[in-house]
């Protein structure tokens, strides 16, 4: 847009300048052209989606399309939408004092037109900026048509003394506001069949109409939609006149890996506490624990305890990084710690960013939700710890990497780790166990003490979760031992395996 189109105050100005009228469609179609042409990014920080939804929402925009993205929650369809606008021109011109952001060329309201008629090429014009040509709204049951397109305003009415039947006495809702815009609504299936009616026109004749007056109102404006595939196809609670006019209909899901849930978790979690404040500690995360909270939610995803229609959120893990860093950090203070590293125990400390961000079936309220959510901390361990460990699972030649630490165990030793304990003595915990040191070492790679120790511990809870070393829970500590030891404990009442584990432990025990 040439500087002197932009300074343009009047409509004589701005058709002197050269310009030429587009619709919303066009404006987005010929800005995403420019912006592939020369490589740009056209959705920065959406991850995962580079071979999948970005490509058709892009194929949509080039074809003009309205579209709705289609997805559980959590599956970034609020913020895609919400950047569709960075699409639009930077500014763009409308008759100054226009209800609906008319064009200088093509006025729709009678205000608007009358305007134009008066004063001609002397018709002032505003510009109006990119942000403000952006309407959302969260659809819910007591939306009405008065909210979304309008309604007569009784108190306009009266105070301009018109009859109804006056064009000038429409208040007109968000939607026509949004004119020459892109308008969104969240959760359409939300809506009332009967305010879904109301969409029609907008979608197809790109007009509406009000309280039956004979008077259209062509709109200029893209429309976007995000819904729940549950509410969208199974419930059928979206009138299928309005699907039918919907051009594109857009998938999302979830990362289809543990790398690019990584990714997007550590571009959204909050891990750089302020460095200016004074008490802070520093606080490191080893690339397993990462690892480790992606893998809760494939977990979560899978996991029988999970209701699967409902999803689980990408923003359970980035609670979940925020909770285990608060928990390492928290111990740093307590310990007068200038820096520490996450331990195997601060994973159970992430349970209440796990808690309220997955539905449960049947079987998950029986469990109860926080053992639901230790029970996958405990599966994403096991699953991640065989990428960098034997397996313990295997009998023939995963078991003998750990016979050394199975051994220390079984001649009666005890190994008891309390979430408070300061690094000293909690490494010198560790290092009673016979083996265990040489067997991180031998397999991984540890930046350092606390990074060795922090690995060890997870050999001991991995072992654990294959039911070759017992652990017993207390307020805020944890004691691995001897397995059959934990398992007589547990058939004496005292807490430790339900009649299950007990069988398992004898099995893997023999």
């Amino acid at each position: 847009m040439t500087q002197a189109l932009t300074n343009a105050q009047t409509l004589g100005e701005l058709k002197a300048a050269g310009y030429r009228q587009r619709t919303v469609k066009e404006e987005i179609r010929a800005n995403l052209m420019r912006k592939l042409r020369a490589g740009e990014t056209i959705f920065p920080g959406i991850l995962g989606y580079e071979r999948t939804v970005i490509p058709q929402l892009q194929n949509a925009l080039l074809g003009k399309h309205d579209i709705i993205l289609l997805g559980l929650r959590g599956q970034a369809k609020s913020r895609i939408i919400r950047m569709i606008p960075t699409l639009l021109d930077a500014q763009v011109p409308i008759i100054a004092g226009s209800p609906l952001n008319e064009d200088p060329l093509q006025p729709v309201t009678k205000h608007g037109r009358e305007l134009v008629e008066a004063q001609g090429d002397d018709t002032p014009i505003e510009w109006l900026p990119r942000e403000a040509r952006y309407g959302e709204k969260l659809a819910t049951p007591d939306t009405t048509i008065a909210d979304l397109i309008g309604d007569i305003d009784p108190i306009k009415a009266a105070n301009l003394r018109l009859t109804y039947a006056d064009e000038e006495v429409i208040h007109f809702g968000i939607i026509p506001r949004t004119n020459r815009g892109v308008f969104a609504i969240n959760e359409l299936p939300d809506l009332q069949p009967r305010i879904q009616v109301g969409l029609l026109n907008i979608l197809e004749e790109q007009d509406i109409q009000i309280r039956g007056f004979n008077v259209r109102f062509p709109l200029d404006v893209l429309m976007v939609f995000s819904a729940n595939p549950e509410d969208y196809t199974s419930r059928g609670n979206l009138i299928t006149p309005l699907k039918d006019r919907i051009d594109s209909q857009i998938l999302t899901h979830y990362p289809k890996t543990i790398d690019i849930g990584i990714e997007i978790t550590r571009q959204e979690a909050w891990q750089q506490r302020d460095a200016a404040e004074s008490e802070t500690a520093d606080v490191r995360v080893p690339h397993i624990f990462r690892e480790v909270i992606e893998q809760i939610a494939f977990e979560a995803r899978a996991s029988e305890y999970v209701d699967q229609q409902s999803g689980v959120s990408v923003r359970m893990t980035r609670a979940a990084l925020e909770d285990l860093i608060s928990a390492a950090e928290r111990r740093a203070l307590i310990n007068n710690e200038q820096e520490t590293t996450v331990r195997v125990s601060d994973l159970n400390l992430v349970a209440p960013a796990i808690t309220g961000k997955v539905e449960l079936v049947y079987e998950g309220e029986q469990e109860g939700a926080q053992n639901v959510a230790l029970t996958l901390i405990g599966r994403a361990i096991k699953t991640i710890f065989t990428q960098y460990f034997p397996d313990p699972a295997d009998k023939e030649d995963g078991r003998d990497a750990y016979r050394t630490v199975l051994q220390w165990f079984a001649e009666g030793h005890t190994v008891t780790l309390d979430q408070d304990q300061s690094f000293e003595a909690y490494r010198a915990q560790l290092d009673r166990v016979e083996g265990l040191q040489a067997l991180v070492t031998e397999h991984t790679t540890p930046t350092d003490a606390a990074a060795e120790a922090a690995m060890m511990e997870l050999v001991l809870e991995a072992l654990h979760q294959n039911s070759l070393v017992g652990k017993e829970l207390s307020d805020g500590g944890r004691s691995y031992n001897d397995m059959m030891g934990s398992m007589l404990s547990g058939l004496g009442g005292d807490g430790g395996f339900d009649d299950d584990d007990d069988s398992d432990a004898w099995d893997a025990y023999q």
